[in-house]
């Protein structure tokens, strides 16, 4: 289907993330008949804050619930009569993860299983659940407890046998000028005269909030069930950021700190067996879908990927240059950015 929320209930968890910001501007601006927007999450300060940007007055649709994933009876009232779930809230800080194990465990394993019984057991229609690059071939707990979830949300798929839902999920890399990515770091450090560099070999996959909030559409969309939608997109060299922000201050390389990769994965060979091109994306299909895979792909004229196919971002093909992360800074991150 083509998506069209006019007129539907949405609640976004983790809400007053970069991410859920983004969602909320866009949804009112390309679809002003929403019944209802519903911003759940447990931090009341950012809801204070966001409040002032959407006033009830302007925006009678919003509500803002206080409220954490781990608290599956508040999830269940939060979600009555609403159609569409984004589940965007996630303890995602790695080095923090390592640090609080079970903290990490509880959020975003104990938290997805709550999202999806509140989802069926209020009868949603369709639940997009975001994750990482991390969660492929995962070497830290953040990874592990997302991959995890990404689990959770495919099975989903064949746990309400009485009323079709739709459970997907969407996995990108690093969203550019997210609350504790790089390049806000970058940006901030570069005022104390140093950048502190982990490996000068390092690289990352490289999306706006934009192209992040795209990629939720899209899978609210089109997904039939059960698929892991990933983004074709460029990847950036560690060195490369640090020169498009200071390229005059000093770069002290500090080591890999624990949980890091070199170089971040969306998809593994062992994934190229049920992974399919379809054009702007990437699909991981589940190994037993509920619904006829020649169908499938024949509605999205989807292309197996050959045989031991992978997607990293130390082979990837599509490079950003110093030029192009300047501007991009400037358009995504900070209009007044300057070298």
């Amino acid at each position: 289907m083509n998506l069209d929320v006019n007129n539907k209930s949405v609640l976004i968890t983790g809400g007053t993330g970069s991410l859920g910001r983004a969602l909320t501007k866009r949804l009112f601006s390309e679809f002003p008949n929403i019944k209802k927007l519903v911003i759940y999450s447990r931090d009341e300060q950012k809801q204070f804050q966001m409040a002032q940007e959407y006033p009830l007055g302007k925006y009678p649709q919003i509500k803002f619930v206080i409220g954490d994933v781990r608290d599956r009876d508040r999830l269940l009232s939060a979600m009555q009569g609403i159609d569409y779930v984004i589940h965007a809230a996630a303890m995602k800080h790695v080095h923090l993860a390592e640090y609080n194990p079970t903290e990490c465990i509880k959020t975003n394993i104990g938290g997805a299983e709550n999202v999806i019984y509140a989802s069926i057991n209020s009868n949603v229609e369709r639940v997009v659940a975001l994750s990482t690059d991390k969660a492929c071939a995962p070497i830290n707990l953040y990874g592990a407890t997302k991959l995890t979830s990404d689990k959770l949300f495919v099975a989903a798929n064949n746990l309400n046998l009485n009323r079709p839902m739709q459970f997907s999920v969407v996995r990108y890399g690093n969203v550019m000028g997210s609350n504790g990515s790089v390049i806000p770091f970058f940006i901030k450090k570069r005022k104390e005269g140093f950048l502190p560099i982990t490996d000068v070999d390092m690289t990352r996959f490289n999306i706006s909030l934009d192209g992040g909030v795209d990629m939720v559409f899209h899978a609210l969309g089109h997904a039939w069930g059960g698929e892991i939608f990933v983004p074709k997109i460029p990847s950036y060299k560690i060195m490369d950021v640090a020169k498009s922000i200071a390229p005059d201050v000093e770069h002290k390389v500090i080591g890999i700190r624990p949980g890091e990769k070199l170089h971040e994965e969306m998809i593994t060979k062992s994934d190229s067996f049920f992974t399919y091109d379809m054009g702007r994306y990437y699909a991981i299909l589940p190994s037993i879908p509920s619904w006829e895979l020649k169908d499938f792909i024949a509605k999205f004229s989807a292309k197996l990927v050959p045989k031991g196919f992978s997607y990293n971002s130390g082979e990837n093909k599509e490079w950003e240059t110093v030029e192009s992360l300047r501007a991009l800074i400037k358009e995504h991150v900070d209009v007044n950015f300057d070298v």
